[in-house]
């Protein structure tokens, strides 16, 4: 890996997002297309990972809304109706964490996985660890996040900690960041105004981790409103 990550980010002119009305885009026509939504944690990081390595012309953003997707994405194109989905070559790909690991392989722009054998095993250590990092705080949310919670976020902070050439998991700037910022920017306001829980206290690494990833666009142009965020989580988690 390059000592200094390029950011190869343009800003873009974001297209709507399709509801049931809208036509299908043509089936491998050729065009590559990312199935993705906005709000959607896991599709962010396949979204970041296209920005980042100045994707946008190749891969074709095609949002869906959620709430009410069309019926020919589930029927015609994903049968699990999920996103994220890569349409390329002739298929349809899914799994948001095999699809960042899938375009840093088969795109263009600079490798976001590294060369070094201890890194590249610390790497698969951490994208193991995402489901549980996750599955750990959301239950957290019913419960007590300051105790329950805190654990998760204390083994990022430690794993900031095990390579010293840069803020990032992997020292340098990886898929594993891209695998975790997604949720961090959601449980971040999310704790804080409803928990008063700020998950960056004492964890110094973790609190310059998420300010060196804020300052990449490719990650600025994912992002939700912080307010959207926290209404969307009481709603979902609390019912309110």
């Amino acid at each position: 890996m390059a000592a200094t990550a390029v950011d190869k980010s343009v800003t873009e002119q974001l297209p709507q997002v399709l509801d049931p009305t809208a036509e299908q885009p043509p089936l491998f026509d050729g065009t590559t297309r990312l199935y993705t939504a906005y709000i959607c944690p896991f599709a962010q990081r396949v979204w970041i990972t296209r920005n980042y390595k100045g994707l946008q012309d190749k891969i074709k953003l095609i949002p869906l809304n959620l709430q009410s997707r069309p019926a020919w994405y589930g029927e015609k194109v994903y049968p699990t109706n999920k996103v994220p989905a890569l349409e390329h070559n002739g298929k349809i790909i899914g799994e948001s964490l095999d699809l960042i690991k899938y375009l840093d392989s088969n795109f263009e722009g600079q490798s976001l996985l590294p060369d070094d054998p201890a890194k590249k095993e610390f790497a698969e250590e951490l994208f193991a660890y995402t489901d549980t990092f996750n599955s750990i705080v959301f239950t957290s949310f019913k419960g007590d996040p300051a105790k329950e919670a805190g654990p998760a976020f204390d083994y990022l902070e430690n794993a900031l900690h095990k390579f010293d050439d840069g803020p990032f998991l992997l020292g340098q700037f990886s898929l594993v960041d891209i695998a975790y910022i997604p949720f961090v920017e959601r449980f971040l306001p999310f704790l804080a105004e409803v928990f008063k829980y700020d998950l960056t206290a004492g964890r110094p690494k973790l609190a310059a981790w998420i300010e060196e990833i804020n300052k990449f666009e490719a990650y600025k142009q994912t992002k939700l409103d912080p307010k959207e965020i926290v209404e969307t989580f009481k709603k979902r988690f609390l019912g309110q």
